[in-house]
């Protein structure tokens, strides 16, 4: 049964409370399309690529991780922005985007669908922050190196680039899904086997090395592709609403 875009956006917010953070975008609907809203197609990225498959099977409202008007970008709709918006426009189809309110929800968000995916238990969480970001618990099943870069590569359907580290069994892990190498330090203090997150940089390996922490750069893309698809389940189930998640494949 089709609902208006206005109460979307209202039970969004609620879900996600965007106002309890600081972000590098605007959280929330970004892209005004259809006021009727029938079917909602989630993904990742609102790459063109997205746009062209939810017009094709007649969306309604994209639901997103990332999507536009980022911190420090060219705020001009030109060029490969323009032929996205307008693409939107053109097919009246609303965008909303949430980024760090998607990754930080405790049940729907990605770090803990992601949990939920890779069979950890969570725990606490590291980083000191109101909303945090970086989580921390078990394995439900205590794994050697080899054999957690296995299980990691089924689930996520990605083979991950990993560092290994010291201990042999793995029981203990930190994770934060997409760019969030640069929190290595936060599971090294907290004494975990080891850190799994989206990607790597140059310095985390030797962190990872002289520490004897396990690291697993698991993919931005594989990581966070959960939490846009429960919140989007969530809506569905709420309001009676069609869903569909559309994975644009991203190798990074």
């Amino acid at each position: 049964m089709p609902v208006s875009l206005k109460e979307l956006d209202i039970e969004l917010k609620n879900l996600l409370k965007p106002e309890q953070f600081s972000d590098y975008c605007p959280n929330g609907l970004q892209v005004e399309g259809v006021e009727s809203v029938g079917k909602i197609v989630s993904g990742v990225t609102a790459c063109k690529a997205l746009i062209d498959a939810a017009v094709s099977v007649k969306a309604h409202l994209i639901l997103v991780h990332h999507g536009y008007f980022w911190r420090g970008e060219d705020q001009t709709i030109t060029g490969l922005k323009k032929v996205r918006i307008e693409s939107l426009l053109n097919s009246n189809i609303s965008l909303a985007a949430f980024h760090l309110p998607l990754d930080a929800h405790i049940e729907l968000g990605n770090n803990a669908q992601l949990a939920k995916v890779l069979d950890f238990e969570i725990g606490t969480s590291l980083d000191d922050s109101n909303n945090p970001i970086v989580f921390s618990g078990r394995l439900k099943q205590a794994m050697n190196f080899e054999e957690l870069s296995s299980h990691v590569a089924n689930k996520l359907e990605r083979e991950p680039l990993a560092v290994k580290g010291k201990k042999e069994s793995i029981e203990t892990i930190a994770w934060c899904t997409g760019a969030a190498q640069g929190f290595i330090e936060l599971a090294v203090e907290a004494g975990v086997d080891a850190y799994l997150t989206g990607e790597i940089s140059e310095q985390t390996v030797h962190i990872a090395r002289e520490s004897g922490l396990h690291f697993f750069s698991a993919g931005h893309h594989a990581t966070e592709r959960y939490g846009v698809q429960a919140v989007g389940n969530y809506l569905a189930e709420k309001f009676t609403l069609e869903h569909e998640f559309i994975d644009i494949d991203n190798p990074a």
